[in-house]
């Protein structure tokens, strides 16, 4: 075997023997990826592992046997932030490799194995990362490599200082974007479609690691309410999250929810503490933290968690020169909140947090993929990740496809007959505001409008791409039934208990006099979310059979449209709901079998 050959070679001196020669310190996936690595020998490698895995240790020790085996005479690793930087010096030490954080330029301590940099500083100096891999033999880790396709000037200088390089380390939890800008260093293949996707050397997603305990399994716990805020036209508009609204209703209506001077954030946060108290109880020094849009609503959500709980959170600001302190702090420590902006959404090691609150605006799968891996890290059987999102039908979405493995597509699908479209031009619109969204936080593009009213309704639980719950009111008994789930369980028992919590749920219901009853009575797996886009799909699809019931009955559109809403009730088809727009489908086509 691979392992046995490379082991005998090994110098029980050399730090590298340690990590690779003893086989229990590898989990299976790592072995694997090391025994294809050694066996190929490749100049490039991608490796895709879903967050929480373990693709330091993987990496750390794929570059201790290169250098024991004087493959390379010195690492670079580059890393998306300073934090990081930080945390692969760190481990690396751990292993016996020297890396130094802060280097900037000139000739390198003769103790150091090679230098830990950001993508950023590579961006400023790419000639000197050029020289000193033409120098000496080099091993480029590039950490979450799907930054470097951020903007061109980071890829373009990836791709100067690292060209030379004697073998190059991809990895990446996400090797997806939501733009067609290339990775460097990552080969693209050609599908049948014609359509180049990522081509990745060893993959271990988030269902393998589930199954192999690597990570927990994922409670996503959302929340809808009321919401009202008036436009900069001066309109005040009212909606409620998870219903069908246009994309920028769905904006506005969500910032409201996020605004810490409505009732929703406070009643989100307060349910969130509630349930790191019930974890606490399996896992003591559990902790939780509150993912936010921008400084000033991570201060204000801080003084919310005070007010709440009567302990202060961590708050971490990423301009704020000792956040990377403050973070391993709190790592170390058993203190339950922390609060963030964005510098702790990827790649930050703080195994301890449990519990997580997305109180952002940010929508690309990236993002969410990453901002969820934070809390999915395992350390004992049992235990399980609580992550509090809005019901906004994206993130849905997301949360129902965690299992769903990803390649970064280069060439986006050319649709026949775009210019007979109706859509066509909706669907670029919404493809170049993804786009957009990728590489900013949103904070810049976001309509003028101010937020006057939120409230804060539990909507319901999605585990295993299954949905349950009942819609509730914050702070009550049904509520706490779901926070209440106990923090040690194993993944069968999650979807068991849940089962259970819903039967109770409806039963109590039934039990309910109509006059009481103020939410919607029907249980989450009934109530789907739909998206602005699978509205226009059903619209869609009701005016084609409307068009092909036209010639089959000889009546005008409008005749029918009017018979539909007249049959099935409801507004104009502009206006009506996803509900609404089905039992209209139905109708028409029942309509139609008539004929026949």
């Amino acid at each position: 075997m691979t392992t046995t050959t490379a082991n005998h070679h090994l110098s029980p001196a050399f730090p590298g023997r340690a990590p690779w020669g003893t086989a229990n310190k590898l989990r299976a996936w790592q072995q694997g990826a090391m025994e294809k690595y050694v066996q190929t020998q490749p100049r490039d490698f991608l490796a895709v592992a879903t967050p929480g895995a373990g693709k330091t240790t993987f990496a750390l020790t794929l570059a201790s046997w290169l250098l024991h085996h004087h493959v390379v005479q010195q690492v670079t690793v580059v890393a998306p932030t300073e934090h990081l930087k930080k945390q692969w010096a760190e481990a690396a030490a751990r292993i016996g490799i020297k890396l130094d954080p802060g280097y900037s330029a000139g000739p390198l301590g003769r103790e150091y194995h090679g230098v830990a940099v950001t993508y950023a500083g590579v961006g400023v100096r790419p000639m000197l990362h050029r020289n000193r891999c033409e120098q000496r033999k080099t091993l480029v880790i590039l950490d979450e490599i799907h930054h470097a396709g951020d903007s061109r000037s980071w890829g373009e200088a990836c791709m100067e200082a690292f060209d030379p390089a004697t073998r190059r380390l991809c990895l990446t939890g996400t090797p997806f974007r939501s733009d067609t800008n290339p990775i460097p260093f990552v080969t693209y293949e050609e599908g049948n479609d014609g359509i180049r996707r990522s081509s990745a050397d060893y993959t271990y997603g988030y269902g393998n690691a589930l199954s192999d305990g690597v990570v927990r399994p994922v409670i996503f716990l959302s929340y809808s309410g009321n919401m009202r805020w008036r436009t900069k036209a001066g309109d005040e508009l009212e909606a409620r999250l998870g219903e069908p609204m246009t994309k920028d209703a769905i904006s506005q209506a969500w910032r409201t929810a996020l605004d810490p001077r409505g009732d929703w954030m406070p009643n989100v946060l307060r349910a969130a503490d509630r349930r790191l108290t019930e974890v606490r109880k399996s896992i003591p020094d559990a902790g939780a933290l509150v993912i936010a849009s921008d400084q000033e609503s991570a201060r204000a959500y801080a003084k919310l968690i005070r007010e709440i709980t009567g302990e202060g959170a961590t708050l971490v600001l990423s301009d704020d020169s000792g956040a990377s302190q403050r973070i391993d702090d709190f790592a170390q420590s058993d203190s339950r909140w922390m609060v963030a902006v964005r510098m702790v959404s990827e790649g930050v090691d703080v195994p301890r947090l449990a519990v997580g609150v997305y109180a952002t605006t940010i929508s690309t799968p990236l993002f969410f993929a990453q901002a969820v891996g934070r809390f999915v890290r395992s350390r004992r059987r049992g235990e399980t990740a609580s992550v509090f999102v809005p019901t906004i039908p994206t993130l849905l979405t997301f949360a129902n496809e965690m299992e769903v493995e990803r390649d970064h597509v280069l060439d986006k699908p050319k649709k026949d007959g775009d210019d007979e479209n109706p859509y066509a031009e909706e669907d670029k619109l919404l493809a170049e505001a993804e786009r957009q969204q990728d590489e900013d936080t949103g904070e810049n593009d976001q309509l003028s409008f101010e937020a006057l009213e939120s409230e804060a309704v539990f909507d319901r639980v999605l585990y295993d791409g299954a949905e349950f719950g009942m819609q509730a009111h914050a702070g009550s008994e049904e509520e706490q039934d779901y926070l209440g789930i106990p923090g040690l369980l194993e993944p069968d028992q999650v979807q068991l208990l849940l089962q259970k919590r819903q039967a109770r749920q409806i039963a109590h219901s039934r039990k309910r006099p109509d006059a009481e009853v103020d939410l919607l009575e029907l249980p989450a797996e009934r109530r789907p979310v739909v998206t602005h886009k699978e509205m226009l799909e059903l619209r869609k699809q009701l005016n084609t059979l409307v068009g092909a019931y036209v010639h089959q009955s000889g009546k005008p559109h409008g005749v029918i449209h009017t018979e539909l809403r007249r049959t099935c009730g409801g507004p104009p088809s502009a206006e009506a709901t996803a509900g609404q727009l089905t039992e209209r489908i139905k109708k028409v086509r029942e309509w139609a079998t008539r004929m026949k």
